[in-house]
């Protein structure tokens, strides 16, 4: 991370790079949750990757340094069960201040959880509006997608799936899939391509996810 982004007194994720514009969010964040004034360096980006400076005048965004390209990072991918209550959102929060580029929520044959049809629309919708204030917060220059929920069954053939006894992580794996508290069936276990071990002890999902993720981003440096 460059000095720029650490030190800004905000960060935003905007539309146009080129003509940055303030939503009323936006700006209410700004200068009413942190306060800033007039003058005060922020840094806006695309979430592909891309950023650039400006300063706050008069309630807008003035583009002050030239767009700049972030340092490329593993691509890596989070597929998890929802875990009960509000442990989703702290999930979601977490693997996008890791910088997890791509988060999949799974319906898992002993899912506790399982969100369908507007309801699971309207919860996905929510969960991008807290990666969108974690990707800020951490002053993170790409979003991940966040898909789902979908069957296990899409990604078990092709992802490695998370189970006490497994292999170590490898520097190649860029992917994992987390199971429900209840763990997997034995038919989703038949399924998976490998098994991989995070560690002693049974972790909760939204340890496992963001456990996983630190592994994954460390082995694959």
């Amino acid at each position: 991370m460059t000095d720029e982004l650490r030190t800004a007194d905000g960060h935003l994720l905007v539309d146009d790079l080129d003509h940055p514009a303030l939503t009323e969010e936006a700006e209410h964040h700004l200068t009413r949750v942190l306060r800033l004034r007039d003058g005060r360096l922020v840094t806006v980006t695309d979430g592909r990757g891309r950023w650039r400076t400006c300063r706050l005048e008069s309630g807008m965004l003035a583009v002050e340094g030239d767009i700049r390209e972030g340092v490329d990072r593993p691509s890596i991918s989070v597929a998890a069960a929802v875990p009960k209550g509000d442990r989703v959102d702290w999930m979601v929060q977490k693997l996008t201040e890791l910088g997890v580029a791509r988060i999949v929520l799974l319906r898992c044959e002993r899912s506790v959880v399982n969100w369908e049809g507007e309801r699971g629309e309207r919860q996905l919708e929510r969960l991008r509006r807290i990666s969108i204030g974690a990707l800020q917060q951490s002053r993170g220059l790409r979003m991940p997608s966040l898909e789902g929920p979908i069957p296990a069954s899409e990604v078990l053939h092709e992802t490695p799936i998370a189970e006490p006894g497994g292999e170590a992580l490898s520097g190649d794996d860029r992917s994992i899939a987390i199971g429900p508290e209840g763990g997997w069936s034995d038919a989703e276990l038949a399924t998976a391509a490998r098994r991989v071990d995070l560690g002693p002890g049974v972790l909760r999902v939204e340890t496992a996810a963001v456990t996983a993720a630190v592994l994954m981003t460390r082995v694959t440096r």
